[in-house]
């Protein structure tokens, strides 16, 4: 029983002094062709005319990220800005290296939050652009 309450209280501490690691994954097993920098690559424009059919009066936030490497990280970036009451769809292109989010027009876009949501998944938001429809 002493073993299992100093594991659990090391593990606590492990986890206090690094709240953020536990919520990064390992790439290890996937394949990874290389990583994608999004600020070099353009949006697919196909891609793009997809996703704002029926998004009339809303606003894109255009995210370039960088890290991005495997389906897992695109999969956990939606995951997380699905769980965003004010995000009315979202869409993440691995090959490109961005992230579409559409928000109401009367919503205020802060590049903090989402270079946070983003990091919490593991990758880095490193500008943004603002559409309105």
């Amino acid at each position: 029983m002493k073993k299992l309450l100093f594991l659990s209280i090391f593990t606590s501490i492990i986890w206090a002094e690094n709240p953020h690691e536990h919520m990064h994954h390992s790439h290890e097993g996937h394949l990874h062709e290389q990583l994608v920098d999004g600020k070099k690559l353009e949006v697919d424009p196909v891609r793009f005319d997809k996703f704002v059919m029926g998004l009339e009066n809303s606003q894109i936030a255009v995210v370039n990220v960088q890290g991005m490497v495997c389906d897992f990280c695109a999969r956990g970036i939606e995951k997380t800005f699905k769980k965003d009451k004010n995000v009315k769809k979202i869409d993440v292109d691995l090959s490109k290296g961005k992230v579409l989010i559409a928000y109401n027009n009367n919503q205020e876009i802060k590049f903090d939050d989402i270079k946070e949501k983003i990091l919490i998944n593991g990758q880095n938001a490193i500008d943004m652009t603002v559409l309105d429809l």
